[in-house]
C-alpha cells in the first residue's frame, strides 16, 4: 500500500467538509472522526501521555514502526476526541521528520481555529505540540 503525504490528507480534509453546509454538520462530522479512533488500551493513559494545556483530558501515545510514526488518541470530550482523531488521520502513518515540520493548514482552509472557543483552540494548539515534539524526539534520535 502506498503512503498518502500530509498535504495529500489535509486536503481530502478540506474537500470532506465543503460538503457541508453548517458548522452543526461539520461539528458532526468532527464527532464521529472521534468516535472512529480505535479504543485507546488503558496501559497509555499515562501522565506521560497526558496532553497539557487541555480543559477535557487528551492522551496521545506514540510509536514507531518500520521508520513511520503513529499515534492513538483518546478524549472524555466528544469534539475534542473529534479533534484529535482529525489529527492522528493527518499525521498517523507518516516519516517523523515530515510529521514536525506538517504546517496543517488544513485547519485554517477549514475554518476549524475560529469556530472553537478559546479553551478548545489552544487545547488543539497543545495537541499539535505534543503530537510534533513527538515526532521531533524520533528525528532526533532521543525518543
Amino acid at each position: 500500500m502506498e503512503n498518502t503525504t500530509i498535504e495529500n490528507i489535509e486536503n481530502e480534509i478540506v474537500e470532506e467538509f465543503s460538503f457541508f453546509d453548517n458548522w452543526e454538520d461539520k461539528y458532526e462530522y468532527i464527532i464521529d472522526f472521534g468516535k472512529g479512533l480505535k479504543p485507546m488500551d488503558a496501559a497509555y493513559k499515562t501522565d506521560d501521555n497526558k496532553v497539557a494545556g487541555c480543559v477535557s483530558q487528551v492522551w496521545l501515545h506514540t510509536e514507531i514502526k518500520d521508520g513511520r510514526i503513529y499515534f492513538d488518541a483518546d478524549s472524555d470530550a466528544i469534539i475534542t476526541k473529534g479533534l484529535v482523531g482529525l489529527l492522528v488521520k493527518v499525521l498517523s502513518n507518516q516519516k517523523p521528520e515530515d510529521v514536525a515540520n506538517a504546517k496543517l493548514e488544513f485547519l485554517d482552509k477549514i475554518g476549524m481555529k475560529e469556530h472553537l472557543s478559546p479553551t478548545r483552540s489552544n487545547g488543539l494548539v497543545n495537541m499539535i505540540k505534543f503530537m510534533k515534539r513527538s515526532a521531533e524526539r524520533y528525528v532526533s534520535g532521543t525518543a
